[in-house]
């Protein structure tokens, strides 16, 4: 423990570190993260850190997905639902068909179940490194919807498929039949126990005496609990943290205060960040071993870089190819939703930019780690530090060479600049500002006309809303002011989160004016 210890803390260090630098050189950080992860395998001397791979997913993905499921607009994902469901269902299984198919033709001894489960493992693409990537570059809010709603649910289908195939491969046989009840239950079951949990959580948060700190402890184990009774009852504990997520989080304002809000969205986020740097850099520690078991079964290491290069390339070509077939289907059959460019050379465009954006991360390399050792029997788990090994090598490459040129590749070819209308948005959200102030002002009139008549305190809160100036002197806020006040943030609250309903209105802008309604509450308390 002593020994460990500093060593742990020295990891987290250099994830700070390197956000830092990512931040200074205006790149991703994930880049830098697997970057720093090839490089730690170079270290000698460095303890390994051997985690049990039974407890990978459960130590890592619960609080990925649903800090991602926190963190997406689930109106823009009911607005997009199509093209969302296609490529997070059907797209996954055309991927980690093409790579069952392509490596178990040319990786000798790789039989259909392995390749499966490669491809399992390796077809969702990271939402945090494309959004990590993406906000270095305006890109339609529509589309980052897509890449993040896809991003989301891919996570669960390519799940579900490697679970299938690691079972396909312990036992030496897959019946479909029982494969696609197990396949059913799986999604269903875990949609229902993640909304069922989900509703318990919130009633929780409502009817128990909680403050900031309970709540934000409360939600760092709630998707650990959700995942396990889930994977109790053999169904899909990534379904049901994801539904789960989803519920909560439209919830949000209903069972955490503005306090529990604020605080535990910077808590969350340094989670997750750090949660991202520690799998990067156990890759790396881990690397050395697996290069070891590589050539103790006869694969030089160069045929091993030459099989994750052709994975990545068969990954590349299956999304781009799946991104061409969307755009055409959509075209054909809903041409009212189909997306609006300048001209056809940029609709043509369009698919290769967002099958370009297919970076992998760190849910692939989780499940990469998460393959257990040995087989039921005790024999060596087959070519399993050669899956590990094309995954790290397909995540280096997506990431890096993908990551680093995604921007400029938008930047150059423009192919969302007639989609991205600026000052539209910056109209709207004027416009949400505007009558945000008059729903204000008209809520104090009609709701307090009396208590504004001759009181100093509450004229003053109406000419804070008419001119939308603050006193230099708070001395007047007494309690009653106070509570007025409070009652007043409800109430816009409330106007948003109807104002919200709207589908032409985007959400991020919505959340953002919920924030510093937050964060008005919060200066109240401290007046």
């Amino acid at each position: 423990m002593h020994t460990i210890l500093p060593f742990l803390l020295a990891m987290v260090a250099a994830i700070v570190l390197l956000n830092m630098w990512a931040a200074k050189l205006k790149i991703a950080y994930p880049i830098l993260l697997v970057v720093a992860g090839l490089l730690v395998s170079f270290i000698p001397g460095l303890p390994a850190v051997n985690i049990d791979p039974d407890l990978i997913f459960f130590i890592f993905l619960p609080p990925l997905l649903f800090s991602a499921a926190w963190s997406i607009s689930f109106k823009e994902m009911k607005k997009w639902w199509r093209i969302i469901g296609s490529f997070a269902f059907l797209v996954v299984f055309f991927t980690a068909l093409s790579v069952a198919l392509v490596t178990n033709h040319l990786i000798p001894g790789f039989t259909i179940a392995l390749g499966f489960l490669l491809g399992g493992i390796v077809s969702p693409p990271d939402a945090v490194s494309t959004g990590a990537i993406t906000k270095f570059v305006k890109i339609p809010r529509s589309t980052s919807a897509v890449l993040e709603g896809e991003s989301l649910l891919n996570d669960a289908s390519s799940l579900i498929i490697f679970r299938f195939a690691l079972v396909a491969v312990g036992t030496g046989q897959f019946i479909w039949q029982e494969a696609a009840l197990s396949f059913l239950w799986m999604v269903i079951g875990g949609v229902g126990i993640g909304l069922l949990l989900g509703w318990i959580f919130v009633q929780s948060h409502k009817r128990l005496p909680t403050d900031a700190p309970s709540d934000i402890a409360l939600t760092l184990i709630e998707p650990y609990f959700i995942y396990w009774i889930a994977e109790q009852l053999h169904s899909s504990g990534v379904m049901a943290v994801v539904t789960a997520g989803l519920y909560m989080s439209a919830r949000r304002l209903t069972f955490l205060d503005s306090a529990s809000r604020i605080k535990g969205h910077s808590v969350w986020e340094s989670f997750i960040f750090i949660l991202n740097g520690i799998v990067f850099l156990i890759i790396g520690l881990a690397l050395p071993e697996i290069v070891d078991g590589l050539r103790s079964k006869g694969i030089p290491l160069s045929t091993a870089i030459g099989y994750g290069l052709l994975v990545a390339g068969v990954l590349v070509g299956a999304r781009i190819i799946s991104s061409y077939v969307a755009m055409t289907a959509t075209l054909i059959f809903r041409p009212g939703v189909a997306p609006r460019a300048r001209s056809g050379g940029m609709l043509l465009t369009m698919p290769l930019l967002l099958g370009w954006t297919g970076m992998r991360g760190v849910v692939s390399l989780a499940a990469a780690l998460a393959i257990p050792v040995t087989l039921a029997d005790g024999t060596a788990f087959p070519y399993r530090n050669l899956i590990l090994f094309i995954t790290f090598v397909v995540i280096l490459l997506t990431l890096v060479v993908q990551g680093l040129t995604l921007p400029f590749f938008i930047k150059r070819i423009g192919a969302f600049g007639g989609m991205i209308n600026e000052e539209a948005e910056e109209l709207a959200r004027r416009e949400m500002k505007k009558g945000l102030k008059q729903h204000a002002y008209q809520f104090l009139k009609n709701k307090y006309d009396n208590e504004l008549k001759g009181h100093a305190g509450m004229e003053k809160i109406l000419k804070h809303w008419e001119e939308k100036t603050q006193a230099a002197d708070d001395s007047w806020m007494n309690d009653e002011t106070k509570a007025i006040f409070v009652s007043l943030l409800d109430s816009q609250r409330e106007y948003l989160s109807e104002l919200n309903k709207d589908v032409s209105i985007d959400e991020e802008i919505i959340r953002q004016q919920l924030y510093q309604i937050d964060l008005e509450e919060e200066r109240l308390k401290i007046i």
